[in-house]
């Protein structure tokens, strides 16, 4: 076994990353005040073709020095757009037909591995505040939440750790082929 060279990887230039057909599935980061977490999410986005990402709230915007050390790049190649209002962007992303998802601990959520997709759908994925979560006003515009089931002691998990997790499993359920 050898490990491979970069060069051997086949990674999509810019241009190609832009044309490429996405993964029908758009995150919005609310209230994220961790620039480390904003570009892990970002560079998350980028190796699963995540069409855009919505930064709210108080959430920080690309170039930034910090977002840049995790995110590598990908704040280049993935589409994104800053509101002020996560209640708007819940609500112009229902107008466009699109299934609004909070990732949090709610009554009636759907585990992650119960979660069906349905592969003629666009999701948004709502990540919330690393201490607060995503708001009980947010929740209640959501067209239903997912929970990460968790077995420990600990009652959450990392932001930029929870998106890697329903993204992938998401990524998965709608039968990309890799």
């Amino acid at each position: 076994m050898r490990k491979l060279e970069n060069n051997e990887l086949g990674r999509k230039s810019v241009d190609d990353f832009k044309q490429s057909k996405k993964t029908p599935i758009i995150l919005i980061l609310d209230d994220i005040r961790s620039l480390h977490n904003i570009g892990s999410v970002f560079r998350t986005a980028d190796a699963f073709l995540i069409e855009k990402i919505y930064l709210c709230g108080i959430t920080a915007t690309p170039p930034n020095k910090e977002i840049h050390k995790t995110a590598l790049g990908a704040t280049e190649t993935v589409d994104w757009e800053h509101h002020e209002n996560v209640l708007e962007t819940i609500q112009k992303l229902k107008s466009e037909k699109i299934t609004v998802l909070a990732i949090e601990q709610v009554e009636s959520a759907f585990f992650l591995q119960d979660f069906e997709v349905e592969t003629n759908k666009k999701y948004a994925l709502i990540f919330g505040n690393e201490v607060y979560g995503v708001s009980q006003e947010a929740v209640a515009l959501c067209d239903g939440c997912i929970e990460i089931p968790q077995l420990g002691t600990k009652h959450s998990l990392n932001i930029s750790v929870s998106a890697g997790i329903v993204v992938w499993d998401l990524f998965k359920k709608l039968n990309w082929n890799l």
